[in-house]
């Protein structure tokens, strides 16, 4: 996508002052993801990394300054010199992130990347002279705990080591034979390549991580990427947006299990210096249902299937002990916390860890797990026994639960209610059984489901669609609206033009937009529906499904308006955030965020199918 967007590159490079060891005020999106399919790290355009948690996603951050200052950990790595420029891409087709800055004296660049596949996460940073000559400075701030332990450091096997509790930091300069220090001014000038390489190990074990060729891993992970690309089968359009996307949700993978976190970062906020601040780095199964799809329709099968089989292994036993979410290895318990030594980004608090919503009821989850147990089928043949199983007593489930108020699909902190999004959730749970029946010949009680899904779809009709407004709402005698509603044309349990989701679309469109973009919902002032204070931005997810919507309307002109005006949000990269607030022109909430990516993954291809 990089080589696409050259003018809104070049009216995104702000003029950076050089003031290393300074918090800046960095937007969410001048961030860069990096990632070996274990973790990953955001760097910042300064070319500061500022977020990484080691060994995994969901680890302690060695580096936290983005919600805090530098003292919570970062490696800052830039010219020391007043920088004129800034431009940055990803090679193509690649996860290796290049930066290079323009300064009086000449312009250097800099490559980051992961290394994939290696015993020991590493980082390699590498500087290369592109012209003149450039004073470089670079200073590793390393803090274990998310920014409050301070390590104790030293020189041992050729390394400077940087090790508190459980974690240990090898930071090695490749040129040099002795182990390179924190903090060093240097100069590069053009033709000369400088490396260097962090590796994270258990404090506790002997070995130093061995050297690394970086020159020799740069080519590798650039095969690696490369090759993987090769496998896409692209829409007939927006080739580039879509491999972006793809190589992100990749990276958003843990490979060891086939989870994919919902983001790699937490409390990123949803409003800016708020409290909706939300731990995103574990595995939604709402997330199911969208990345299953993303992945079969790119023609990645492999990603497709080792997420469905995590899904399996997840909700393996009782449904009714289903959670919402799980840890990326299938851990059930996420217990919140509050981290109270770090001021937040932009001062949003708190910064959470864990994330409490994962022992919430919420009744679409049972939807969710459904769709993609019955996509199964269409995508890997027939279901075998043990998914036979586990999609029929998610469907006795629903039968059982889904007279009973939850807290929707948005994660309400607030009272439980009768949400209408949720109540069709659990029709397209009994109607995903009921269709892997007819196809499957597997032995289902048809009677029973047929008489459900019916009851629970006269129940929606009647009690979820408000006559006065000509529109289906947010919950059962409410008058609000919600994003989620789009899930009716979606699931099937209405067609997008029948009279009533077309009134419903239009009662989106009057209630629900800012600037194009769909909101989830309006948040009550008092909190009563979803207990918290505060204004969000639009959600990208949305607005993405209200294209596939426009689409399935026979709106193409407006589907494809509304995609490529999505497309233009991404940062110069093609990332997105979870949200985006058009008064601040600016991405909010966890970044990257894959259920954004999935959903623009999904919409580049149904506006591209042939239409009917």
């Amino acid at each position: 996508m990089a080589e696409q967007i050259t003018q809104k590159q070049k009216a995104q490079e702000p003029v950076i002052p050089a003031q290393l060891g300074v918090q800046t005020n960095r937007k969410i999106e001048d961030h860069a993801l990096i990632g070996n399919m274990r973790s990953a790290a955001l760097v910042a355009r300064d070319g500061t990394i500022d977020w990484l948690c080691l060994p995994d996603f969901d680890s302690d951050a060695c580096f936290a300054s983005l919600l805090g200052t530098e003292e919570n950990g970062e490696w800052a790595l830039a010219p020391r010199e007043s920088i004129q420029k800034i431009t940055r891409r990803y090679r193509k087709d690649t996860l290796i992130l290049e930066t290079d800055f323009t300064c009086a004296s000449g312009t250097v660049r800099l490559i980051d990347f992961m290394p994939v596949g290696q015993e020991f996460p590493r980082i390699v940073r590498t500087v290369v002279g592109v012209k003149g000559t450039v004073a470089m400075h670079s200073k590793l701030t390393p803090r274990f705990a998310f920014g409050r332990s301070i390590p104790r450091v030293e020189s041992v096997g050729g390394s400077l080591r940087a090790f508190a509790g459980p974690d240990a930091l090898f930071l090695r300069r490749t040129d040099r034979d002795t182990a390179s220090p924190l903090v060093s001014n240097f100069e590069v000038t053009a033709g000369q390549r400088f490396s260097w390489v962090m590796s994270w190990n258990y404090s506790w074990l002997d070995q130093v991580p061995p050297n690394l060729d970086a020159e020799k891993a740069e080519q590798e992970t650039d095969r690696y990427w490369t090759q993987w690309v090769s496998k896409i089968v692209p829409p007939p359009r927006y080739r580039d947006e879509v491999v972006r996307s793809l190589i992100t949700i990749k990276a958003c993978s843990y490979e060891s299990t086939g989870g994919i976190v919902a983001a790699p970062t937490t409390s990123l906020p949803e409003t800016p210096g708020g409290e909706r601040n939300w731990d995103y780095r574990f595995t939604w199964l709402r997330d199911a249902v969208l990345a299953h799809n993303a992945l079969n329709r790119a023609g990645l099968s492999d990603e497709a299937s080792s997420f469905w089989k995590w899904v399996m292994r997840a909700i393996a036993g009782d449904p009714a002990q289903m959670q919402i979410m799980y840890g990326i290895r299938g851990e059930r318990r996420l217990t919140e916390s509050e981290l109270d030594w770090l001021d937040g980004y932009g001062g949003a608090k708190p910064v959470r860890i864990g994330n409490g919503a994962y022992n919430q009821f919420q009744l679409d989850v049972l939807g969710e797990v459904a769709a993609v147990l019955y996509a199964g089928a269409k995508y890997f043949g027939e279901v075998g026994p043990v998914a036979q199983r586990a999609l029929l007593n998610v469907a006795e489930h629903a039968m059982k639960v889904w007279q009973n108020p939850d807290k929707g699909i948005w994660e309400m902190r607030g009272p439980n209610r009768h949400f209408t999004a949720s109540k069709v959730a659990a029709w397209a749970a009994l109607d995903r059984a009921i269709k892997a029946s007819d196809e499957t010949k597997m032995a289902a009680p048809m009677e029973r489901l047929l008489e459900a899904r019916e009851t629970i779809f006269e129940e929606v009709c009647a009690q979820g669609f408000n006559r006065e407004l000509n529109s289906f709402t947010q919950y059962y005698g409410g008058k609000q609206m919600d994003a989620s509603l789009l899930y009716i044309p979606l699931t099937g349990f209405l067609p997008a033009t029948d009279p009533r989701v077309v009134s419903t679309v239009e009662c989106i469109e009057r209630e629900l937009l800012q600037d194009g973009l769909v909101l989830r919902f309006k948040p009550d002032p008092t909190g009563s529906v979803d207990g918290l204070s505060g204004e969000e931005g639009t959600f990208l997810a949305c607005s993405f499904w209200l294209a596939d919507v426009y689409q399935m309307m026979g709106r193409f002109e407006d589907a494809r308006r509304l995609f490529e005006h999505l497309l233009s949000l991404s940062n110069d990269l093609g990332l997105l955030a979870e949200e985006y607030m058009p008064k601040l022109h600016a991405q909010l909430g966890n970044f990257p965020q894959a259920f954004s990516h999935f959903s623009l993954v999904t919409a580049a291809y149904t506006l591209t199918e042939p239409r009917a």
